[in-house]
């Protein structure tokens, strides 16, 4: 597998999963993952799922630049991670809408679920108004319609 290829995580099954190391600036003074962090994480896998499927970023300001904005997002803490740590995030798209695709996450530590995040994501265009979804993105996250719960 190219070194870039793994650094993005695999997708199995409709499923992604992507490796994450807990490094000391993501970390609070008692060496535990700062809450926030979780989200940083979750962006990284989300960005990483796009590039293996093709669909890698477009800047706003370019033709065919569109962006997805976090519409409602939800986080269920059940336990920390810690620095050092290697931890996986799983990604699930659940549903595709006219404008929108929600997606759940989960950070994982050894197949231990440590936080469950579900996410509606709106598509923005430069103006920052809500877009349809692009038909390419839409076909290539549709092949993984419906998922199994990962």
């Amino acid at each position: 597998m190219p070194r870039e290829q793994a650094m993005s995580g695999v997708i199995e099954g409709g499923i992604h999963r992507m490796p994450i190391r807990v490094y000391y600036a993501e970390t609070d003074a008692g060496g535990v993952v700062y809450h926030a962090n979780y989200l940083a994480f979750a962006e990284r896998a989300r960005t990483e799922l796009l590039r293996l499927i093709g669909q890698g970023e477009v800047p706003l300001g370019q033709e065919g630049g569109m962006a997805f904005a976090v519409r409602h997002c939800t986080l269920d803490y059940k336990a920390p991670a810690r620095l050092g740590d290697l931890l996986e995030v799983v990604t699930a798209v659940r549903a595709i809408g006219g404008a929108s695709v929600t997606v759940e996450q989960r950070v994982e530590r050894d197949r231990h679920t440590l936080v469950t995040i579900v996410l509606r994501l709106v598509c923005i265009d430069g103006e920052f108004r809500a877009v349809r979804v692009p038909d390419g993105l839409r076909a290539a996250l549709s092949t993984y319609l419906p998922m199994e719960t990962p």
